[in-house]
């Protein structure tokens, strides 16, 4: 192998093994600071089996999303809500991490609301291109427990939830970028 390739080697797997001593850090604290990637989510009883198959309409009149309509790629679905304050900040982070993983990535955010009046405008506001949907009666909120709003679930290609986020913190995207990487291979 040529000097170049083992030093990326040797920087990925430093890299790997940083993102996985902060997040026992964040799990023996307690996540924290409020939650994000690593926290208490991690050990969620989802983690390591399939993830629950939901059809929702999207919120822009489009298809209806479904895990099964992305089948084969890495699908983040995000739990969120128009009043959760850190939603305002994943949106435009989760938009530029679709814009850097590319096709192979799909995110689709579940809206908590009571009701999808504002949900258009929060969109809006937060420039999120990606699918939107609203859980009204949260059929698929109870499905996956999501514990707090947000709570992100990083499902691989074969529909098998790998991890899960509770809360989100600016960084937080680069562990999604890293986690979301690992399952694409």
């Amino acid at each position: 192998m040529s000097e170049p390739a083992l030093g990326e080697r040797a920087r990925t797997a430093r890299r790997s093994l940083c993102l996985g001593l902060a997040r026992l850090a964040l799990v023996s604290c307690g996540g924290a600071g409020g939650g994000g990637a690593g926290s208490p989510g991690a050990s969620h009883p989802l983690v390591g089996g399939p993830a629950p198959a939901f059809e929702l309409r999207a919120v822009s009149g489009g298809a209806a999303e479904s895990l099964q309509a992305h089948a084969g790629k890495v699908v983040i679905v995000d739990f969120w809500a128009t009043w959760c304050e850190p939603c305002k900040q994943s949106f435009p982070a989760y938009q530029r991490l679709l814009s850097e993983l590319g096709s192979e990535l799909v995110i689709i955010g579940v809206s908590q609301d009571d009701d999808a009046k504002s949900i258009p405008g929060f969109v809006a506001e937060t420039g999120a291109k990606f699918p939107i949907v609203w859980d009204d009666g949260k059929s698929v909120a109870k499905a996956y427990d999501p514990p707090t709003m947000p709570t992100a679930f990083v499902i691989d290609k074969s529909g098998i939830a790998r991890f899960v986020h509770v809360g989100y913190r600016a960084g937080d995207e680069t562990v999604l970028a890293e986690e979301a990487r690992s399952l694409m291979h």
